[in-house]
């Protein structure tokens, strides 16, 4: 794997640590579980590598230490970055529109954060870091948070990023096939989020032996379903009994009460939900806490309704039936952007759901054959954990990239990547660091 590499190169002495920052910035802690697993594969196979979670809040903090071990805990440094208080003000009202927050964060600390030698992110926004520090930048790496169809996914920002790790074929092809990146720019290594919850189906949620359904719909006011449709769903199943129904949207759906899309220049405003609809013993409503981003519900649930979500995909873990809610009437196929709307019944309007349902219910198998191709083009899954293998690439990358060439051999300095032969290294970079434009809470 060779890395496009534009900052300053920094040739490392190959008995020195390494600094690898797992930076988490952003209003919700659903991306995390996408590269906190692979921040613990990480300080435990490769000797030299100096982890350090950093979050800009204690939310975040808190959720990716979920994911470590102890024994990984006490090898990562955790570092919380703190805003003042007017920042925190002011993006509760401009982040609605833009990223003020991160993009705040990142300036805000953006001297702290040039002094690792590998930042792994899960988002687009880190790549302010190359114009804000030009030669100074570190190697980013992109984990990205889900394996999705739409557009957004697979905009042309992510050829920016000296290595994207991908679950699979489907993203490689589309993003190389598009120019997004060289193939020399990434690793298939699974899905770490994968890695994290268990594939056996849970205990069911309700009690009452009905089939349950999960509606989770995407934010964004020029693709998702809940603006025009939603409430004419929840009122649906509120006023029959043969479904339980999990109301799970995107976390993002009502971390926010105004939702902009640039792309599309549509505004739209979350409403509140009546409350009727929470004294449904069969319907169970959860609009912020981490089950809508662990995979308890899309785990739990007979059949899937939504959108645009990725969480389309994490559904197919194990396949069941999928209803796709078309409101905005989008001629979706042969739109690579909605390829996993193949996988299930197409709706228009609420006067189709009950069809769909019952199909669903007596035909559970019909799209199976769709999905499971869908699953298998989407996730390059082996017997090797997801995270150690994003682990692997991403020391790869690192060494290649900092570590000086053996120019008589014509091998690199540290081509045996695991081998355990490196000189002893204290405790660098594990103790609390005192810096002036953050503070560190040390855990573990």
């Amino acid at each position: 794997m060779t890395i496009q590499r534009s900052a300053k190169l920094t040739l490392l002495n190959p008995s020195r640590r390494y600094r690898i920052g797992f930076l988490f910035n952003h209003e919700a802690v659903h991306q995390v579980a996408h590269s906190a697993p692979i921040a613990a594969q990480l300080a435990m196979s490769d000797p030299l590598a100096a982890v350090e979670v950093i979050a800009t809040s204690a939310s975040l903090l808190d959720r990716a230490r979920c994911f470590l071990s102890e024994d990984a805990q006490r090898k990562i440094s955790f570092t919380l970055l703190l805003s003042p208080p007017w920042q925190t003000a002011a993006g509760r009202i401009l982040d609605s529109a833009l990223p003020f927050s991160r993009i705040a964060n990142l300036v805000r600390h953006r001297n702290v954060l040039a002094r690792f030698d590998a930042l792994v992110v899960p988002e687009r926004t880190s790549l302010l870091l190359k114009s804000l520090l030009g030669e100074s930048a570190p190697l980013l790496i992109h984990t990205k948070h889900g394996s999705g169809d739409r557009a957004q996914g697979y905009a042309r920002a992510v050829g920016r990023f000296d290595l994207v790790l991908l679950s699979g074929e489907k993203l490689r092809d589309r993003m190389t096939d598009a120019g997004v990146i060289k193939p020399q720019q990434c690793a298939i290594v699974g899905y770490p989020k994968f890695d994290t919850v268990d594939h056996v189906k849970p205990a069911p949620l309700f009690e009452n032996g009905k089939p349950t359904v999960v509606y989770n719909p995407h934010p964004e006011p020029s693709l998702s379903s809940w603006y025009d449709m939603g409430l004419d769903v929840l009122n649906y199943f509120s006023n029959q009994a043969d479904f339980n129904l999990i109301f799970a949207p995107h976390v993002m759906l009502f971390q926010r009460r105004m939702h902009v899309s640039l792309e599309a220049w549509r505004i739209k405003l979350r409403r509140d939900l009546p409350s009727k609809f929470f004294c449904c013993p069969h319907i169970l409503i959860d609009t912020g806490s981490p089950k809508l981003s662990d995979m308890t519900y899309t785990r739990a649930a007979d059949i899937y309704m939504g959108d645009v979500s990725s969480q389309i995909y994490e559904f197919l873990l194990r396949p069941r039936p999928m209803i796709f809610l078309n409101p905005l009437r989008r001629a979706w196929r042969g739109d690579r952007n909605y390829d996993c709307w193949n996988f299930g019944t197409v709706v228009e309007d609420i006067n189709g759901l009950p069809k769909a349902l019952q199909d669903a219910v007596s035909r559970p198998d019909c799209h199976r054959l769709a999905q499971e191709r869908g699953f298998r083009y989407t996730f390059e899954l082996n017997e090797k954990p997801s995270s150690l293998r994003a682990a692997q690439a991403i020391t790869q990358c690192v060494r290649r990239t900092l570590h000086p060439v053996d120019l008589l051999g014509g091998t690199l300095f540290s081509s045996s990547l695991f081998s355990g032969q490196c000189h002893p290294v204290d405790a660098h970079g594990r103790g609390i660091h005192t810096v002036q434009e953050f503070q560190v809470r040390r855990g573990g």
